[in-house]
């Protein structure tokens, strides 16, 4: 069975700055923070201070009453192990015994509110429950402040919102870019002054009800009775709000996903430091959700204990409008810094991502450049943009490797800039590749390009595709490659080599360095033009 650890203070040496922005605590660097800071008061609130020990609601020791607002209780909801193929479809590693479960304390919320949460606890969860109806009412809203909390769990998500108001509908026909979330009863409040650190696990998918073949040996349909796979959780629409100064830091340490919400997710405020084993962030309705940056500092590290892991991964939109969202991929698997299935809008604010995969950009508001590298870039090194005037625009320093780098900031204005790695001056050529995978062009597709295949960029909202290329066809497959379910990307299983011909070493392609096919002319003079800029086959500057 897994084990969850906690972690220790980790440096994101993600991205320096140097851009204007203001994350409010000091933290340009996106470097995590620990410890639980200072307690701020809030007048109206109810106060719950945790600890291993006693655990206090406005200073009097909690009730272990289900009928009271808040009270405690050894029911956290888990996969429990050695349960049979009609459980759920969690693996051994997602198991935990009863044991296991029994010795975390819940911390119920069941009444509309606000409640400023601070203290301790080395095994348990907050959980806000309003009951059935509360999605259908108006009145079910809770508000939960962060005020120097430190929270870990080892079999689910450290913070849990299950039933409160949904303000918003899950309707594909009227679905769109652009959610009100104000009004949303999922609210979370990072308070000035404090560092508030949640680590948590996750629950694979548990069946409500099963139906099995004929022989009784396989599931073949199924209802979901609970799966959460983040350390941060929400089943309704979130809002994650700063305090009045936005210098609050949450810090959320994740096994699996970092914070998601099953519907919409809205950040406006505040420094959110998220380190985690699969995606940073993931909303998760298909053709609905919106992830929504307005304001505060984002900054996410995708471990890849799990394999794999986009940065912000929206089964809908994303849309940035303001605040600095630096994040980076996995450093091994095809996956981007920010994906969406619908469309990415980048409105305002200053976006500094990294990832080996690429998906389209749809038409926004600011000014963005996109950076494909001949080949994977090594974790650690710096890559700095410099204006005509040679002063430093932005300056990057991630820590995963990746092959593309998306750079947008209020100050990438029209004009000519260079790119820098370390000392060293880079070049390339412009494109206009709007999605795609990593190498230059394609040199990331196993095998190379099929044969008399280009590139088709695709339209919002849909992935990039391969024409010429049959899923379904395994004979232009490299041998031993796993065949992908529909829409999913080609896998190599463990061990497999690749055919000559291939992809070569650092994921440069098949057909020439980096790509289908080398570029007519690089050039170390980066045209940016108002709209999107693409570059490929970055890599350095040929010497004279």
């Amino acid at each position: 069975m897994k084990r969850i650890f906690k972690m220790g203070v980790v440096t994101m040496c993600v991205a320096s700055l140097l851009v204007g922005c203001d994350t409010g605590s000091g933290n340009a660097k996106g470097e995590m923070v620990s410890g639980n800071g200072t307690k701020k008061v809030f007048e109206g609130a109810t106060v719950i201070e945790l600890s291993d020990d006693v655990i206090t609601v406005d200073g009097a020791a909690i009730s272990e009453d289900s009928e009271s607002a808040v009270y405690k209780a050894n029911d956290i909801i888990f996969y429990l192990a050695d349960q049979g193929f009609t459980y759920g479809e969690g693996t051994e590693e997602d198991e935990h015994t009863q044991e296991e479960a029994d010795a975390h304390t819940v911390v119920h919320i069941t009444e509309p509110g606000t409640y400023a949460v601070s203290g301790k606890i080395s095994a348990g969860q907050i959980a806000i429950d309003l009951g059935e109806d509360a999605e259908e009412d108006p009145e079910a809203v809770v508000t939960l402040i962060l005020n120097g909390v430190d929270i870990t769990c080892e079999v689910a998500p450290g913070v849990i919102f299950y039933n409160v108001y949904e303000p918003c509908e899950a309707d594909t026909e009227t679905a769109t870019k652009d959610v009100d979330t104000s009004k949303a009863g999922a609210n979370v409040l990072i308070a000035d002054g404090t560092v508030n650190n949640v680590t948590g696990s996750y629950v694979a998918r548990i069946y409500k009800s099963v139906e099995l073949n004929a022989a009784g040996t396989e599931v073949v349909d199924s209802k979901k009775l609970h799966k959460y796979d983040a350390a941060f959780y929400s089943k309704m629409t979130m809002n994650i709000n700063g305090d009045e100064k936005g210098t609050g830091v949450l810090n959320i340490y994740a096994e699996n996903e970092g914070l998601d919400s099953e519907l919409h997710l809205t950040l406006n405020g505040g420094n959110v430091n998220i380190t985690s084993g699969n995606d940073g962030i993931n909303t998760n309705e298909d053709e609905v959700s919106v992830t929504t940056v307005n304001g505060g500092t984002l900054t996410i590290r995708v471990s890849g204990e799990t394999g794999e892991g986009d940065g912000i991964d929206s089964n809908g939109w994303l849309v940035i409008n303001g605040g600095t969202v630096i994040s980076e991929a996995c450093s091994f698997s095809m996956d981007a810094g920010i994906d969406s299935d619908m469309g990415i809008h980048i409105n305002g604010g200053t976006v500094l991502v990294t990832g080996n995969m690429l998906d389209r950009i749809s038409e926004s508001m600011q000014n963005f450049a996109v950076f494909s590298f001949a080949s994977k870039q090594s974790g650690g090194n710096t890559y700095t943009l410099k204006n005509a005037s040679g002063e430093a625009v932005a300056e990057v320093t991630p820590s995963n490797d990746f092959t593309y780098l998306i750079i947008s900031s209020d100050k990438l204005t029209a004009g000519t800039y260079t790119l820098w790695q370390g000392d060293t001056q880079l070049a390339a050529s412009k494109g206009d590749m709007g999605g795609g995978f990593p190498g230059g062009m394609m040199g990331g597709f196993p095998g190379g390009m099929p044969d008399g295949g280009v590139p088709v960029i695709p339209k919002d909202g849909q992935k990039p595709q391969m024409p010429g290329f049959n899923f379904e066809d395994a004979e232009k497959l490299d041998p031993g490659m796993v065949i992908p379910e529909a829409g999913r990307k080609p896998q190599m299983p463990e061990g497999a080599q690749r055919p000559e011909g291939g992809r070569g070493q650092n994921g440069q392609g098949g057909r020439g360095q980096g790509g289908m096919m080398n570029p007519a002319e690089t050039s170390t003079d980066f045209e940016i033009t108002d709209g999107g800029n693409y570059f490929n086959f970055v890599t350095a500057a040929t010497t004279k």
